[in-house]
């Protein structure tokens, strides 16, 4: 299902109906006059699976009953700050707004904490540093924070190890790790864990692939009432995985019963025709029925149906401002997508500092095509201060982490030592590796390398291969050069027809360099007969283009002539 559009449910999808289900009764955590054991029951509910966002709804909903409670519990932590667990304690009223609103004292009381080793508060100070809440974002210190936790015995600090090295937070990546302490921390019954364990044995991260055993998790997961495994259950019909094909019939049922992720999956099967007639109007009312409902990916998805014009009149505006409400609610897509709106002003005006810092949030939390406009801004000084040895360090993350585009640049860094010791072997690896993965670009540059002998053996027939892919890609200088080997029988049988169709194709777009390099070889006389005044003829297009050096050339003619 490659599309633009999202088919999955955010972490904290439909988070109320989680909390209500893993809290399992009415009881009020007001009627625990004993802290002691208010603290242990958030740790437990932690440790079992709840997530951040469903904290605080969990917290919100048992305590924010009354405003004097919540005082009252203010005003005692702050007068009894004789045990860790309360300066814990306290820190949560702070950085989940509870009655008092000062993310800088959150992050102060959690790091008091934590370095009295209380491990559910390493947990959060971890995150501070993950989010840059009440401090700088750094993500090496939340790796260091979560480790601490699980040397102390956390479990849900377990469960975000092993989500530091799937994911490459502050660590290498390290997939086979991730598996590794997903499995302990699901074996001490954590579910968020067996969730991410469902996903490793679907797509084979860190595991053999078994999609039968994925399924099983997902199905008791959503036994559970556990809305990102129902979602993924339901995927799962769609896909045929483990059970046959009934996924829009369940997604129907869930979305009716008022299941914001099955809205959202529904508008995306009847956006794209999976599992019934494709209906554009159907899914934009199921999308904006999730939206209303909370659901961050609907809210992306309409962002984008707004932006292309996909079931609704094109408003740029209205898909800036659905970007914006998922970013906010941490939709890594979104987030990158509003960067992009800056960049290019897409609904907004155009402001370059602010989508370089937006692309710079979503690069530190593992967004990888984020990661590559972070280079390309220090690599332009778009935004921010032109820094290459900057540029080189976000390309070659983007890269090793399989954008294309970023292979493609990180090996023109090379090839010409900007922001790093130059290395034509290296070029060529990265080259090839973006060619592969159809750039075609790094195609016509492999050529290139092939022709001239660049970090790899002088092949021709190599350089003619890469340069037809690349022209194939519709690459306009691809097709010049190939142009240029039929003429020439550079790798190939001299084809001067095929060569000159190929010259006039690239030039045809008002392409300023294959008009410059047409005029050069009608100068000359390479491959064709000379003749200036067609020579003259493609030099001035070119000139009229803009190329400084076709200028010169209409230049020199025309003082020859004695017309300057």
């Amino acid at each position: 299902m490659a599309s633009n559009q999202k088919y999955g449910s955010p972490s904290n999808a439909n988070a109320s109906d989680q909390v209500n289900q893993v809290t399992g009764s009415s009881i009020s955590l007001i009627n625990f006059l004993d802290v002691d054991k208010l603290i242990a029951f958030i740790i437990k509910k932690h440790d079992n699976g709840i997530t951040f966002d469903q904290a605080q709804q969990l917290i919100s909903k048992q305590i924010l009953q009354t405003n004097q409670t919540t005082d009252q519990l203010i005003k005692w932590l702050s007068e009894n700050q004789d045990k860790t667990q309360y300066i814990w304690f306290l820190g949560l009223f702070y950085y989940y707004n509870i009655g008092v609103e000062d993310d800088i004292k959150a992050f102060e009381w959690f790091s008091k904490a934590a370095e009295d080793n209380y491990s559910i508060a390493q947990v959060y100070l971890a995150k501070c540093y993950y989010d840059g809440y009440g401090t700088t974002c750094n993500i090496k210190l939340a790796f260091h924070w979560y480790q601490k936790s699980v040397e102390n015995g956390s479990v849900i600090g377990q469960f975000y190890l092993g989500n530091c090295y799937e994911f490459g937070i502050g660590t290498v990546q390290n997939e086979k790790e991730s598996v590794n302490w997903y499995n302990i921390a699901a074996d001490n019954g954590n579910a968020t864990a067996k969730f991410s364990l469902a996903n490793c044995y679907r797509l084979g991260k860190g595991v053999d692939k078994d999609e039968i055993k994925a399924f099983n998790y997902y199905e008791t997961l959503a036994k559970q009432e556990f809305s990102d495994a129902q979602l993924q259950l339901g995927d799962c019909y769609y896909q045929g995985i483990g059970t046959g094909k009934k996924a829009f019939k369940l997604y129907k049922i869930a979305a009716e019963k008022g299941e914001n992720f099955a809205q959202n999956s529904l508008g995306f099967l009847y956006e794209y025709g999976e599992g019934t007639e494709m209906n554009l109007e159907k899914a934009i009312y199921w999308y904006n029925i999730a939206a209303e409902n909370g659901n961050i990916v609907a809210q992306y998805n309409l962002g984008n149906c707004y932006n292309y014009g996909k079931g609704v009149e094109k408003n740029e505006r209205k898909a800036f401002e659905y970007y914006k409400i998922a970013a906010e609610k941490g939709d890594l897509d979104a987030l990158y997508q509003l960067g992009y709106c800056f960049d290019k002003g897409i609904g907004t005006e155009i402001n370059k500092t602010i989508a370089f810092e937006l692309y710079k949030l979503a690069a530190v939390k593992g967004y990888v095509d984020a990661q590559y406009q972070l280079g390309h801004c220090y690599y332009e000084g778009i935004g921010t201060e032109i820094d290459k040895a900057n540029a080189f360090e976000y390309y070659k993350i983007a890269a090793e982490n399989g954008n294309n585009y970023a292979q493609n640049s990180l090996g023109f860094l090379y090839g010409n030592g900007e922001g790093t010791k130059k290395n034509l072997e290296k070029a060529f690896y990265w080259y090839n590796k973006a060619a592969e993965n159809g750039n075609r670009v790094a195609q016509y540059s492999l050529g290139e390398c092939y022709e001239l002998g660049n970090g790899v053996k002088k092949d021709e027939i190599k350089a003619f291969e890469y340069n037809k892919k690349s022209a194939e890609n519709g690459h306009i200088s691809a097709k010049f050069q190939l142009g240029y080997y039929y003429v020439n029988g550079i790798g190939t049988e001299i084809d001067k027809e095929k060569g000159f169709e190929l010259y006039n194709e690239a030039a045809g777009n008002d392409n300023k360099l294959p008009l410059f390099k047409l005029g050069n070889f009608y100068e000359l006389g390479k491959g064709v007969c000379k003749n200036k005044v067609r020579a003259f003829e493609f030099y001035k297009k070119s000139a009229d283009q803009g190329f400084s050096d076709a200028q010169y050339k209409v230049d020199t003619f025309m003082n020859e002539l004695g017309l300057k």
